[in-house]
């Protein structure tokens, strides 16, 4: 058995983080430094006292690695009262078997105790890279089930649609009395106060990330009713002010990926099919930037998008553990 130490996470493995992150997930999942860092680092909720790195006693290089979460930010948003998450577990394949992967996460789940958390999510974190465990990952699956994690029905997917390059984008939807615009730096207090009385949580949370990074308004489409946001469509492509989570596998394309969602429709105005419309409204504008290839991610919803010719691209098994 090869000797290992343990230290906390720390930015000066980012790039070794990467490399072991890329050997194993990289070819589903291929990890960019600036998206770990991003998620990994940057996120003010990274608990440092569950998030470690297990260290090759011989080469002094990560063997495996595990990022832990739990809500610490000073915002009048909560994502989850006692609730903790497990962003990230992943050891070297030459070194498991050893008790690495345990010792990672018997040092998260203590941390996160100790900070009061009561549930554990799998993934499903402030800048997440997962909803939960890949479902093609049966070993990993199968792992944590046997350390008191339980799976919950349906799974979530990511889903794609590509468009050939002689398809010309379609024209925005037409609704009764009312329009689909580009948000703008104006709209800013108008639509974060929508989203809190609408949707209150973590689609208001990114929100407010993206209005603090630098947003101006041009990843979200609205509809507006009456001079008054009543839907909007978050709409992410290379040039948004931060990774979003629909693009983060764009390394996996040729050619620039777009990205739909979150989204919704005021509860006073749904049932008349504005929820379908928004999202047409969000694909007609990325189709106008010369986007062919759209991702909407982290949806149960499959015969919705499906009328709009979205498939499952790639799925993932929803576990928690209760402490």
């Amino acid at each position: 058995m090869k000797r290992m130490f343990y230290v906390p996470l720390d930015e000066l493995y980012l790039d070794a983080l990467c490399e072991l992150w890329n050997q194993e997930l990289g070819e589903r999942f291929p990890m960019r430094p600036e998206l770990f860092q991003q998620n990994s680092f940057a996120d003010k909720n990274v608990l440092q006292a569950g998030s470690w790195i297990a260290i090759d006693s011989a080469t002094r290089r990560p063997a495996g690695f595990a990022v832990a979460k739990c809500w610490q930010e000073k915002l009048d948003v909560q994502l989850g009262k006692g609730v903790g998450w497990i962003q990230v577990l992943l050891v070297d394949h030459e070194f498991r078997g050893q008790g690495i992967g345990g010792e990672l996460l018997t040092r998260a789940e203590r941390a996160l105790q100790q900070r009061g958390v009561q549930k554990i999510w799998l993934g499903r974190d402030p800048y997440h890279y997962f909803p939960g465990i890949p479902d093609e990952s049966t070993a990993v699956k199968d792992w944590f089930a046997a350390r008191g994690y339980s799976l919950l029905e349906p799974l979530e997917n990511d889903l794609l649609c590509r468009y050939a390059a002689e398809e010309e984008a379609s024209p925005l939807p037409q609704v009764s009395d009312g329009c689909f615009r580009l948000l703008t730096q104006a709209d800013k207090e108008a639509f974060l106060a929508f989203l809190h009385r609408c949707f209150p949580g973590r689609w208001e949370y990114e929100a407010i990330h993206y209005f603090q990074r630098g947003g101006t308004g041009r990843e979200f489409v609205v509809l507006e009713r009456q001079k008054e946001i009543v839907g909007f469509c978050r709409i992410n492509d290379a040039n948004s002010p931060f990774i979003a989570q629909n693009v983060y596998w764009s390394p996996l394309f040729e050619q620039e990926l777009g990205g739909i969602g979150p989204l919704g429709i005021d509860p006073a105005h749904r049932g008349s099919g504005l929820g379908l419309a928004i999202v047409q409204a969000g694909i007609a504008m990325l189709r106008k930037r010369g986007l062919r290839q759209i991702v909407i991610d982290w949806t149960a919803l499959m015969n919705f998008y499906a009328k709009l010719g979205y498939s499952s691209w790639k799925q993932y098994a929803k576990y928690s553990k209760e402490l």
